[in-house]
């Protein structure tokens, strides 16, 4: 029986742009990924999951292919994919890439071909094109919206109209065409042939669109359905999708090494998110209700309840996730005192977080998170404590999310900021030289990886010790079973380890015959747990 490595695996989201520069030119490439895996080693996570690195004219940083068997030239080439690739797996390390499947690049060739061609053509059928509506077919041909703000329909120089859900630059996939189907089944197996583990599949309740594409006049949301009643939106979680992942999963079972597919799914109630992750589909499907509860036990409760239990029914293991490259780092997310935020998106003309009380929720969160049986996602940053850049110049901002919403919406430069390594070399150690291409701001010399090593109490060595002793505990495998306590706090078992979060203002005592694994912050002088800590304790 294989090992099925990612039922606890802690995999570690690296964003290619932000997170190791070789060259100096300012972007983050693959030579400069490969470069610091050992470091990733070092700090115990299991698996590396990519975003994307291919040929792109970066129009949504990536998510706009042109190319899905290439490397951008920004990034390095397909040699330097092979080695990131080779290295990682010297070092015990799996790779994850990121698949695009709801929408090309309009630079991509099938698209280029489609604008070339007429209405009706086969070079059109692979993309969602239609006639528009009203005498002269100048109106959309429906009320849909795109999720970076506008109508969702871009009209063409012959009076069609084309789909983006995202960018006008992102033309909707026709996924009732064969021939799209057959081609991403071609680009799995060129990417599981030069060694992949797996595929985090972006929107992957997208795909498939109702046959009559109905009006739908709500507003543009990503959440795929409807809670706790309804049918959901004509555009997200339709029925199949499902036969899509079975045909994939069919592909991947015939590689060894128990490669994998991961939902991005926005999709609720955790019953229908369950539905992507039965046994002859994908095999993980982010968490994203536990990412967005509220920093209250209560809510966090339930939606470990319902998680776990939703996933128990078909078999598949929860995955725990608090920050990622789409909204804000939950060491800023969670410096309100008033409760929750948006998620995506602080400027420097909003209210401004609690720094410190940001980062001390956040690591009392990571360390909850972690204790948590199934999988766990990091991104990359967070073991360092990094906040948000939310006091970035709105004119250094990129995200197509921002001019197209007419400037009302911030967009999510301020979680992709180039991360620090180094508190004194240029560019804090993103790359040889001063360049970045989005602004680091000063206070990233403390955040310094180089400032952390070795220092006790850091946030670099809370994850690394608590990363080590989720291995040693099995905490991943585990189950968990809730234990007596305060109104104001969280305390489950796993194994032997018990998991105490107080959320109150009093500190709160642990049993008596306790010994601390480890804390997020100390204990007061009396041995009890402070306000927004979290321990891990032998009973």
């Amino acid at each position: 029986m294989l090992n099925q490595w990612w039922r606890d695996a802690v995999i570690y989201q690296v964003y290619p742009r932000s997170f190791a520069d070789s060259d100096g030119d300012g972007m983050g490439d693959l030579p400069g990924i490969t470069g610091r895996l050992p470091r990733l080693k070092e700090l115990g996570v299991d698996a590396v999951w990519l975003s994307p690195f291919y040929p792109s004219p970066q129009n949504d940083a990536g998510y706009d292919v042109a190319d899905y068997r290439g490397v951008d030239t920004r990034f390095g080439d397909l040699g330097d994919a092979d080695k990131l690739i080779g290295e990682a797996h010297n070092l015990g390390l799996k790779v994850i890439v990121d698949l695009v499947p709801n929408h090309t690049s309009s630079e991509h060739e099938w698209f280029r071909a489609a604008l070339a061609s007429p209405p009706g053509s086969p070079e059109r059928a692979r993309y969602i094109f239609r006639e528009g509506r009203g005498p002269d077919g100048a109106l959309p041909p429906n009320s849909w919206t795109s999720m970076f703000g506008g109508s969702a329909w871009q009209r063409v120089p012959d009076g069609q109209w084309y789909l983006h859900l995202f960018d006008v630059s992102q033309p909707d996939l026709d996924w009732g065409n064969p021939q799209v189907r057959a081609e991403f089944v071609d680009i799995l197996r060129f990417w599981l042939d030069r060694g992949v583990d797996g595929f985090r599949v972006d929107v992957a309740h997208g795909l498939v669109k109702e046959e009559n594409l109905s009006d739908w006049d709500m507003p543009a949301v990503i959440l795929g359905g409807l809670e706790p009643v309804g049918s959901p939106p004509p555009m997200w979680d339709q029925e199949g999708v499902h036969e899509i992942y079975r045909e994939w999963r069919r592909v991947l079972d015939e590689y060894e090494g128990d490669r994998i597919l991961v939902a991005e799914a926005w999709v609720q109630p955790a019953e229908r998110l369950a539905r992507y992750v039965r046994p002859d589909e994908m095999h993980q499907a982010f968490n994203f209700m536990y990412l967005s509860a509220p920093w209250r036990p209560a809510d966090l409760r339930a939606v470990i309840n319902t998680s776990l239990a939703a996933n128990d029914e078909v078999g598949a293991p929860t995955t725990w996730v608090l920050s990622n490259h789409d909204v804000i780092r939950h060491a800023t997310r969670l410096g309100f005192p008033a409760g929750p935020v948006r998620l995506h998106g602080i400027g420097p003309d909003d209210p401004q977080p609690d720094t410190a009380l940001g980062l001390r929720r956040a690591r009392a969160a990571t360390l909850q998170m972690l204790a948590l049986p199934g999988s766990a996602y990091l991104y990359q940053g967070e073991e360092l404590g990094l906040p948000e850049h939310t006091t970035m110049p709105h004119e250094h901002r990129q995200d197509p999310a921002r001019p197209r919403s007419g400037h009302t919406v911030v967009g999510r430069d301020g979680c992709r900021v180039p991360i620090p390594w180094e508190a004194d070399a240029p560019s804090y150690g993103f790359g040889p030289s001063d360049a970045s291409w989005l602004p680091q701001p000063a206070v990233w010399a403390e955040y310094a990886l180089d400032r952390q090593q070795g220092v006790p109490g850091s946030t670099w060595e809370l994850y690394r010790a608590a990363l080590a002793a989720r291995k040693e505990h099995g905490l991943g495998s585990g189950t968990i079973a809730w234990q007596q306590a305060p109104d104001e706090a969280l305390a489950f078992r796993n194994g032997d380890v018990l998991v105490l979060t107080n959320f109150g203002d009093a500190p709160l005592p642990l049993p008596g015959k306790a010994t601390v694994l480890l804390s997020s912050e100390p204990l007061d002088a009396d041995g009890r747990v402070p306000t927004d800590v979290t321990v891990w304790a032998i009973l």
